[in-house]
């Protein structure tokens, strides 16, 4: 559940939730979910390549991103950095970092020269070559080898 803002200034954040390279259902998907789970937008920033929340509640932005991994694929990266120390403890905001990607599973993509089947989108791009049959699995730091084949 979201955590209560009374007593903190409406522009209040402990993460910012950075979407990147993504397509329209990645956008829905996730106000639909920060809605569900009625987490507090401090704000939106639009950008060239994406758009960046600023929430409320550090623990459901962590849970968001990976739920847009898991559902979508693509690179999710999460960092912290200590904002400051509040009674005696510290206190960190989180920046998640989802960066979507340019083909889905079934989609036919170029890799290393050969072309390759995308068979699934998990913790990693799982390929399959369509000659010989074998399969790769290519981490999402290295997803910019893949090349999509219209």
């Amino acid at each position: 559940m979201a955590r209560n803002l009374t007593g903190k200034h409406g522009a209040y954040f402990e993460a910012v939730l950075q979407l990147r390279d993504i397509s329209p259902k990645v956008i829905d998907y996730a106000e639909d979910e920060i809605a569900r789970v009625k987490l507090h937008v401090a704000k939106v920033i639009k950008l060239k390549n994406g758009f960046d929340y600023y929430l409320s509640d550090n623990s459901l932005a962590r849970a968001l991103g990976k739920r847009l991994q898991e559902k979508f694929g693509g690179e999710h990266t999460v960092t912290a950095s200590l904002w400051g120390v509040k009674k005696d403890r510290e206190v960190y905001r989180v920046t998640v970092l989802f960066r979507g990607i340019q083909f889905e599973a079934k989609d036919i993509v170029e890799y290393k020269k050969e072309q390759y089947v995308v068979k699934s989108l998990g913790k990693d791009i799982f390929l399959q070559n369509e000659k010989t049959g074998k399969k790769v699995h290519v981490r999402y730091k290295n997803m910019g080898e893949i090349k999509t084949i219209n």
